[in-house]
């Protein structure tokens, strides 16, 4: 196994974690509007799941001998709660297909604990994507 290849891959999901926490965080801080309370507890939601991913991936960064990322990935921010919304969902679509590459370094790579915990936080952010697409109301 490659510990550096996963480190990285690691720390580049932390990151995008560390970016989907403040943008959760913002958006459930900035919404407002007569459908806003129904959301904006989603979003608070989102924002401490993505603190559980970020958490057990800087423990298996460090368990490999890596030192977990503190830079978030940049966000999106503000506008229209049917933007935000939209926002969230393609953040969320981004992450299930990186989840996938990641998954497969693991697979090649032979690091079958990493992989499993990605594929925890993959059925996470497919959660996260559904709950975007049924506020929506759209669908793949």
């Amino acid at each position: 196994m490659n510990k550096a290849k996963i480190v990285a891959a690691l720390n580049q999901a932390r990151a995008d974690e560390l970016g989907a926490i403040l943008q959760y965080m913002g958006h459930h801080y900035e919404a407002e509007g007569l459908e806003s309370p129904a959301i904006i507890d989603e979003f608070k939601k989102a924002a401490i799941d993505e603190m559980k991913h970020a958490e057990a991936l800087a423990e298996r960064i460090v368990y490999l001998g890596g030192e977990p990322t503190k830079e978030p990935t940049p966000i999106k921010k503000g506008g229209s709660l049917k933007k935000m919304i939209q926002d969230n969902l393609e953040t969320e679509n981004q992450a299930i297909e990186k989840y996938r590459k990641r998954i497969k370094l693991c697979v090649e790579e032979e690091d079958y604990t990493s992989r499993k915990l990605l594929e925890e936080i993959l059925a996470s952010e497919e959660e996260h994507a559904n709950t975007w697409e049924t506020a929506l109301g759209v669908r793949k």
